[in-house]
């Protein structure tokens, strides 16, 4: 190689040596702290904060949705504070706990403070799949995740634990929920539950340890939860509940009480889940302790014109009865309202209880005297997104300003309820803004109120029917009852309109209007047929709790028609158009516990009908009906034990002027009296034995009512029935039977009372009620229409 050459190769790699050179003695950078991010290529390098100097900036990245001043907000560090090490700890947990964030971390580029976010995902929306035991609308309330919310797993999970809470309380406990989350664009997800929702947990066994005095089957009647069985298919009472749990210790305990057994002491009531998740064991255990009578009993009355004798009637135990705790609280309400009734507004009415031990007898006082004085400051309503608050307001018993009133807040919570408007109807009482005054607040929680109903059935009078209707009880919140029901039947088909309006005007008044096309094929109980067309108007008005009354007109068109070839010339004679004109009215007294399924108390209803304001029918009708409920409860430790005694009357008298038609007098049978066909009973055509009416009936009827020897959850009752029953005043005006050739114009009458006597059965189903009455025994006259079996069924769906 020329000197030339080795000078050239030296040129070139000197700057190389000189560059390495320099490298070698330049200091390392520090390394990069743990936790922070490494910044792009473009940017300065976030590095821990040394602990010193001041916070020049603060300088957001990765925010996308959330405003930069948004996060600056939640540091506890800004602009101008030293780099405290523990205050920015404490910011980056603050801005963890926003929940907003999925990662935050925090770094230092010279005197910047850089906060690096990572957002979390925003829901789309949250969907449900294969869940068949609960449906969308009943799952997605209980959810804390919705659209437009932020995602946090956190959520997700807890959600998940809700919807297996919710199948957990419908008895599914072997259910399972999986979210599946996928994820979006724009940082958005779909959540999704996929759920199992697997088979219903059931009671399999329930036991009872320590009883004596009652066996296992008659304390497992008093608990709601029942074993379960193949015929509950259709009910919820073998699903274990922890809720149900609680409450059957509770009713075990108010049973034993109610016998006598003031010691009694429900020491346990304890589940235990089967290793296979399918079933449930649930055990009590009881300890009686002695069965107590009744002592002494002592009314205290201290206040100003009361005795002790004014208030002996409201007594519902006295001495040497079992002890009952349930008469007791019983005494007391009514104790109440009759002091109330007497026109003081505070009472205060406490049983005071005595035990003897050793003679096992309880001694009771109820001392009466004035309770606090306590007025409604105000009632305030919640939870009623659709009903008015007036529709809910003319319910209550008492107003602002009134004093308070235990009993009138029972009252009232029962009226709303019976409104059918709502599921459920709480009202608490709080203290005012002074020592005497309270505040009542409601909380409602309404339910649907229109019912689109199909129907079927069978009835002995109807045959087999067909029902198909459309009614809202609640018309848009107000509280009008609107309905349009038909029925297509062999022998009574109808269509009927109706809209009630039960507060007219805002005041105590119901109105209502009804449309109505009736029309009936007697088949056999009659020969003819009979199609009714009108309308009526009603106006009804409460004097007080107890007491209403009910006028009405109706004008309809009533037409005979398909008589037969031979029937008694008194129907021939009115086959044919005739238009009736009639004014009604109706008193109820009404003093029975339920309206529904009354088990005590009565009720008498005193009805008039007068028929001549234009139209053919000239005439007036009284009526008297009356019950009387009186509970065996008591004697046989069972709410379905009771007496029915009722009894009827009724008088049409004949006015002149008008013709007097068949169809407007009283029918004896069926309904009325068991044992015979429909207006098979009274009066009749001597020839054709046909049946004619009368113009005074008499009915009275004596029924035992008492549980069959099977599982209650069946629903089954029994009764055992005396009707009795009389159809006179069967006479017609002259002209009312036109003689022919071979035809006579003779009513065959009895005065005689008729009787009928047998059981019956009543099936309540999910399908509807069944009533089978079965009547062997008979008491009748000649030309008597016999009817020992009479069945009906009906259905809405």
């Amino acid at each position: 190689m020329t000197i030339r050459a080795v000078r050239f190769v030296a040129a070139c790699l000197m700057p190389l040596l000189v560059i390495g050179a320099a490298a070698a003695q330049a200091p390392t950078p520090p390394a990069r702290p743990a936790g922070v991010h490494a910044a792009p290529a473009a940017h300065a390098r976030p590095v821990a904060a040394p602990t010193g100097g001041g916070i020049q900036s603060i300088k957001v990245e990765g925010s996308q949705r959330i405003e930069d001043g948004t996060i600056k907000s939640y540091l506890l560090v800004q602009p101008g504070d030293a780099f405290d090490p523990d205050r920015i700890d404490r910011s980056l947990k603050t801005l963890y706990a926003t929940g907003l964030f999925q990662d935050v971390r925090l770094g230092r580029v010279g005197d910047t403070l850089v906060v690096r976010v990572v957002e979390n995902p925003i829901v789309n929306r949250v969907a449900f799949e294969n869940n068949h035991k609960l449906d969308d609308n009943q799952l997605r309330p209980a959810m804390q995740l919705r659209p437009r919310a932020v995602f946090t797993p956190a959520l997700a999970e807890a959600d998940r634990q809700k919807i297996l809470d919710l199948y957990a309380k419908r008895g599914y406990y072997d259910a399972t929920v999986e979210p599946k989350i996928i994820h979006l664009d724009q940082n958005r997800v779909d959540v999704v539950f996929q759920i199992n929702d697997g088979s219903a947990t059931l009671i399999s066994k329930i036991v009872v340890n320590g009883n004596k005095a009652f066996t296992e089957d008659r304390l497992t009647e008093v608990i709601s939860s029942r074993e379960s069985r193949w015929w509950r298919f259709l009910s919820t009472a073998d699903q274990y509940d922890p809720e149900r749990l609680a409450y059957d210790r509770e009713l075990l305990r108010r049973f034993y009480l109610k016998n006598g057994y003031a010691d009694i002491d429900i020491t346990s009531a304890s589940s235990e889940l089967s290793p296979d998740r399918k079933g449930f064991f649930l055990s009590f255990t009881v300890n009686e302790g002695a069965r107590y009578k009744v002592g002494k009993v002592t009314i205290n009355a201290q206040l100003r014109n009361l005795t002790s004798s004014d208030l002996q009637s409201s007594l519902q135990l006295h001495e040497g009865d079992w002890y009952d705790g349930d008469a007791v609280g019983r005494t007391a309400d009514m104790m109440e309202e009759a002091v109330h009734n007497r026109g003081y507004a505070f009472v205060s009415v406490k049983p005071r209880a005595t035990r003897n031990a050793e003679k096992h007898t309880i001694d009771l006082a109820f001392d009466v005297g004035e309770g606090p004085r306590v007025y409604v400051e105000r009632i305030n309503i919640v939870g009623n997104v659709r009903t008015e608050d007036k529709v809910i307001r003319r319910e209550f018993r008492l107003a602002e300003g009134d004093p308070y009133s235990a009993e009138e807040i029972r009252r009232t919570k029962t009226r709303l309820t019976d409104l059918g408007y709502f599921q459920n109807v709480d009202i608490a009482t709080t203290p005012g803004s002074a020592a005497d005054k309270a505040i009542l607040n409601t909380t409602i929680s309404e339910k649907a109120t229109g019912e689109l109903s199909f129907g079927g059935g069978y009835s002995t009078d109807a045959g087999a029917l067909i029902d198909v209707g459309l009614a809202e009880k609640n018309l848009i919140g107000t509280g009008v009852n609107a309905s349009i029901n038909g029925t297509l039947a062999q022998r009574d088909s109808s269509i009927n309109t109706s809209v009630t309006d039960p507060y007219f005007l805002d005041r105590n008044l119901v109105a209502g209007v009804d449309a109505f096309l009736v029309q009936t094929d007697y088949e056999g109980t009659e020969p003819y047929d009979e199609k009714r067309v009108g309308f009526a108007l009603r106006l009804g008005y409460a004097f007080n709790e107890h007491l209403r009354q009910t006028w009405s007109y109706s004008l309809v068109n009533r037409d005979v028609y398909n008589v037969e070839v031979g029937a008694s010339p008194f129907i021939l004679n009115e086959a044919g158009t005739t238009l009736l004109s009639q004014v009604s009215q109706v008193v109820t007294l009404d003093y029975r516990d339920s309206k529904v399924q009354p088990h005590s108390g009565y009720v008498v209803e005193v009805g008039t009908d007068y028929a001549g304001l234009g139209g053919d029918a000239r005439f007036l009708r009284g009526n008297v009906n009356a019950a009387y409920y009186i509970p065996l409860e008591r004697e046989f430790g069972n709410p379905d034990w009771g007496i029915k005694l009722a009894g009827s009357t009724g008088y049409m008298a004949l006015l002149s002027g008008g013709r007097e038609e068949i169809i407007d007098r009283f029918f004896l049978g069926g309904d009325n009296l068991r044992g015979f066909e429909t207006g098979g009973a009274g009066p009749h055509d001597a020839s054709t034995d046909d049946p004619l009416g009368g113009r005074f009936i008499w009915t009275q009827t004596t029924e035992l009512h008492f549980p069959l020897p099977v599982s209650p959850d069946l629903g089954l009752t029994g009764r055992a029935f005396v009707d009795v029953g009389a159809l006179t005043e069967s006479s017609f005006r002259p002209g009312a039977c036109t003689v022919s050739a071979g035809v006579s114009c003779t009513v065959e009458a009895s005065d005689a009372p008729r009787l009928g006597a047998g059981v019956g059965i009543s099936w309540k189903t999910a399908f509807g009620l069944i009533n089978v009455d079965l009547a062997p025994f008979v008491l009748k006259q000649p030309g008597d229409q016999t009817q020992i079996f009479r069945f009906g069924f009906g259905t809405r769906f």
